[in-house]
């Protein structure tokens, strides 16, 4: 369940402090899997009260609120939702904001469970408890009691790829006059949120546009194709449990395999598994690009 507009005051965040760290929320885990992590805890949480916080370590990506136990106990989740890679815990006259950040996970677990090096916060619902390990500390736990789609986080954010608002003709009129290639265009979170590098390299693929084609030079019947393989792409990866690269699981602790499917993501001078050529790999914005040359124009 995604939020197609949410916002918030951020205490103690400069504008210029979010714009900087956007580029990190960008990495792994990605749509698909943050997806995952909601549809796996929302069950455990929906209409459940808080009556616990524990915080061991609060030096996040920004400092967890230092009275969010005071401030959440009692509190009853209403609903778990989604606006890009950020979960969105409704707490009737307040939101709780979740980003996994680069290594981040959210677990279902016991009470009781010892917690490990890595496990900063918990938030307990009588018998079960979520947890939060985030071995880089790259992750944000933020609450506000305005409007969450108004958040500095959250309110310039694009269109999400799987609503019905999305489309080739968006991307088109979007793309005119951008000199950009068209990966790192369809990586921009202003234009449409959620589509990593993973899913970028792989989405381009399949509808067969080179990532280094500037996005104002792609017609708008080959931008019609890129916004289905997009979607297609995403949601093959949902079907297949997301990705499980570096420390991504999902909420009851089982790994994804949609890598098993790649075409071309980490498969640098394998064979292309449609033309039998070599993938080849540049370097497009900081970030490593895998694509075929044959199939690829």
């Amino acid at each position: 369940m995604l939020v197609s507009r949410l916002s918030v005051k951020f205490p103690l965040v400069s504008k210029r402090h979010v714009v900087s760290t956007l580029s990190y929320f960008q990495l792994m885990p990605e749509l698909p899997e943050v997806e995952i992590t909601r549809r796996g805890i929302a069950p455990a949480l929906t209409g459940q009260a808080i009556t616990a916080v524990r915080v061991r370590d609060g030096r996040l990506r920004w400092p967890v609120p230092r009275r969010i136990g005071a401030i959440l106990k009692g509190r009853v989740v209403r609903q778990v939702l989604r606006r890009a890679k950020y979960l969105l815990l409704d707490c009737g006259d307040g939101w709780l904001i979740l980003h996994l950040g680069m290594s981040g996970s959210l677990r279902i677990i016991e009470p009781a469970l010892p917690a490990g090096p890595h496990d900063h916060v918990d938030w307990v619902f009588g018998d079960v408890a979520l947890r939060l390990r985030d071995p880089r500390r790259f992750g944000a736990v933020l609450w506000t009691e305005k409007d969450v789609l108004e958040h500095p986080l959250l309110a310039h954010l694009g269109v999400e790829p799987l609503s019905p608002e999305f489309s080739g003709e968006l991307l088109y009129r979007a793309s005119r006059g951008r000199r950009v290639g068209v990966k790192q265009f369809i990586m921009d979170h202003h234009v449409v949120v959620g589509v990593g590098n993973i899913y970028a390299n792989e989405s381009l693929f399949r509808a067969g546009i080179h990532p280094r084609t500037a996005a104002g030079r792609v017609s708008r019947a080959r931008y019609d194709k890129l916004a289905g393989e997009i979607r297609a792409t995403l949601k093959a990866a949902l079907s297949a449990g997301g990705s499980s690269l570096r420390d991504f699981v999902h909420s009851d602790g089982a790994s994804g395999y949609f890598q098993q499917q790649y075409f071309v993501y980490d498969r640098t001078g394998e064979a292309c598994r449609v033309c039998g050529g070599d993938i080849r790999v540049i370097r497009q914005g900081q970030r490593s690009t895998f694509y075929c040359p044959t199939c690829q124009r």
